[in-house]
């Protein structure tokens, strides 16, 4: 019965086991991919999001804080494990404000991953094709370097990476 099956698939699970193994096609980073930092919501009345998150939820609120760099108003609601951004245009030139115009509503902006060196990182994606939307790393909201990620090379999803 089980014992002779066990014995008979005994060889392949060896040549499994010895073969190289999906870990160890994995290259060894000269940077490593850390914990989800937050994950950012376009809005477009930012007082109401804010008032949802605190007032109905119950969630710890930042203060708004202007980044004209990035062209955003933001507010940051804690959650424990992670964080949420709220993100809302500063000024008409914003990538919020042309998401905006195509989500009337809102919705999930990007994903904030952080990484203990961006610079590595940089040079690393860069030779896999993975197209950086700028040219060096950005101050962000955490007064950390940061880089976004082109959305087509990620799977539809504008990816943020921040130095830890």
């Amino acid at each position: 019965g089980l014992l002779t099956r066990l014995q008979t698939s005994a060889p392949a699970i060896r040549i499994l086991l010895s073969s190289n193994s999906f870990s160890q096609n994995i290259p060894s980073s000269l940077w490593k991919l850390g914990r989800l930092n937050h994950v950012a919501i376009a809005v477009p009345d930012l007082e109401k999001a804010q008032s949802l998150y605190k007032d109905v939820l119950g969630a710890q609120v930042s203060e708004t804080v202007a980044l004209p760099e990035h062209g955003v108003y933001i507010v940051f609601v804690e959650l424990g494990n992670t964080k949420l951004e709220l993100l809302h245009p500063l000024g008409e030139k914003s990538p919020i404000a042309s998401f905006l115009q195509k989500n009337k509503t809102g919705g999930m902006h990007h994903i904030c991953i952080e990484v203990d060196d961006i610079k590595a990182a940089m040079t690393e994606l860069k030779k896999k094709k993975i197209r950086i939307l700028s040219e060096e790393p950005k101050i962000g909201a955490h007064g950390k370097p940061v880089i976004f990620l082109h959305p087509k090379d990620c799977h539809g999803v504008l990816v943020e990476l921040e130095q830890a």
